[in-house]
């Protein structure tokens, strides 16, 4: 653990200038004396760009990051399958499947979206997880019945977008991901569901690791793994549904991350998880500030930037795993 101290300071000095960043950088800039004023005068233009507009979406940046890479963590552990991440197995589809629906209904409460998100990233997952137990697939097929149901649930988005085309929540910034809209009222219910899902999760590393073992040793070690699995990947669609109900549908975070971090730690969730949170945060924050800053005064949706980073580092771990073979 003392070896590998140097790495989680990095990344929690990361997460602190990665907020600073966002704080003081942007359309308005704000250097720290202007910061300070404004955080003594709410009231003032400075504090009202403060409170209103950077720190919500350096929290939402913050809170999504750290929820989308731990929960790539347990659903890599689950399924045994380095390649399975929220995004691609179509977890964050069903989220936003279920926020799409309910802001058709108009149901718009911040606690109706992030159960609502939470409901649909969990019918996802478990489905998913019964198609991989009941026919036996391969780690790669699975992934392949992921991207199956991820292109299925879109496009169910998109019907009910066409038929309610004044869904206002529904906009580009949410379809591929962003926090140009984050409100402090969607904000604070998934907030808190993501920090009970991450503490609940770290709690849990040493069950996580048995059950990455695979089913077979995890329950010749004793372990319920039908249960256990369950509550993996309730937790898993948790923090990726709550997620998506104020950022929108990030891809890749859940896979870049924790694979990242299990090159740098491992594969002992102990440590893997804290390290994967902290990474998640420090990154989606400044990938956030970079689309803000990278055409200004024109701002990208963060989920464009991921997307352009996390396509072709999916394509290289397909090339770079046994050669390019997939797993039998």
């Amino acid at each position: 653990m003392k070896q590998r101290t140097p790495l989680f300071v990095l990344a929690g000095l990361s997460c602190v200038l990665a907020c600073l960043l966002s704080l003081t950088l942007g359309a308005a800039g704000m250097p720290l004396s202007t910061l300070v004023q404004a955080l003594a005068r709410p009231d003032s233009t400075p504090g009202r760009i403060l409170f209103l507009v950077r720190l919500p979406r350096t929290a939402g940046c913050l809170l999504a990051g750290a929820a989308l890479a731990v929960s790539g963590c347990v659903i890599q552990g689950v399924l045994a399958n380095p390649l399975a991440s929220p995004g691609i197995i179509g977890v964050n589809a069903g989220a936003g499947f279920a926020v799409t629906v309910c802001c058709a209904l108009g149901a718009l409460s911040g606690w109706t979206m992030a159960l609502s998100a939470f409901l649909g990233a969990l019918g996802a997952a478990a489905a998913i997880a019964f198609f991989g137990s009941r026919t036996g697939a391969s780690r790669t097929t699975v992934i392949l019945a992921g991207v199956a149901v991820n292109a299925f649930l879109g496009g169910l988005s998109e019907s009910v977008t066409s038929l309610f085309p004044d869904v206002a929540m529904l906009s580009v910034d949410f379809r591929v991901g962003g926090f140009g809209s984050v409100a402090v009222s969607r904000l604070m219910p998934a907030g808190l569901l993501i920090l009970a899902g991450l503490a609940l999760v770290c709690s849990l590393h040493n069950e996580l690791d048995v059950m990455s073992l695979g089913a077979d040793t995890a329950r010749g070690l004793g372990m319920n793994v039908k249960g256990m699995q369950a509550l993996f990947l309730g937790l898993a669609a948790l923090l990726a549904g709550a997620s998506v109900s104020f950022a929108g549908l990030l891809g890749f975070v859940g896979l870049i991350v924790p694979h990242s971090c299990r090159k740098a730690v491992g594969s002992e969730a102990r440590l893997l998880l804290p390290l994967s949170a902290l990474t998640g945060a420090a990154f989606v924050t400044l990938a956030d500030l970079l689309a803000r800053l990278l055409f200004a005064p024109f701002e990208l949706p963060v989920g464009v930037l991921l997307s352009v980073l996390g396509g072709p580092f999916f394509l290289w771990l397909l090339l770079t795993r046994k050669g390019g073979h997939g797993d039998d």
